[in-house]
């Protein structure tokens, strides 16, 4: 465990100057989003925003899947210590992604359109080898007051 901090430490210091190590300084959740568009993109999606924020909250990737707009939360971990990496995506954070995703749709017009929440959960112990992604379509319904996606 320490070795896997010591190398992410290395990858992400203002002082490394392995270059090749390097990548572009971003944090394990952005580059896990990256392989999370990746797997979208190879199943068809098309991904329409990423790191959506507004005043109800943030969503990871908004993409389309056919009619269907598809709301996703990506969860990166480098290991199981703490939980499954969806097990983060509690009842608190599914009523923020509720609100924000309407508060989306209202703003883009298209309130008219179909969609739901899906959660990609990310394993990736070791950044030099690939992740393990698994992908939960339909993870859990709108929470909140005036569920809207039914």
């Amino acid at each position: 465990m320490r070795r896997l901090w010591q190398k992410l430490w290395s990858l992400f210091s203002r002082g490394s100057t392995d270059q090749s190590q390097q990548p572009a300084r971003r944090s394990l959740g952005e580059l896990g989003e990256d392989e999370a568009v990746r797997l979208l993109k190879s199943k068809g999606y098309r991904i329409l925003a990423r790191q959506m924020r507004n005043s109800f909250g943030e969503i990871d990737i908004i993409a389309e899947e056919g009619r269907t707009i598809v709301f996703v939360e990506v969860k990166t971990r480098t290991d199981e210590s703490g939980g499954k990496p969806w097990e983060a995506v509690n009842q608190k954070r599914q009523e923020r992604m509720t609100r924000a995703a309407l508060a989306w749709l209202k703003k883009t017009r298209r309130l008219d359109r179909s969609a739901r929440f899906d959660v990609i959960s990310i394993l990736w112990p070791d950044l030099n080898k690939p992740a393990d992604l698994t992908h939960f379509p339909r993870a859990f319904d709108a929470q909140g007051r005036g569920q809207m996606f039914r």
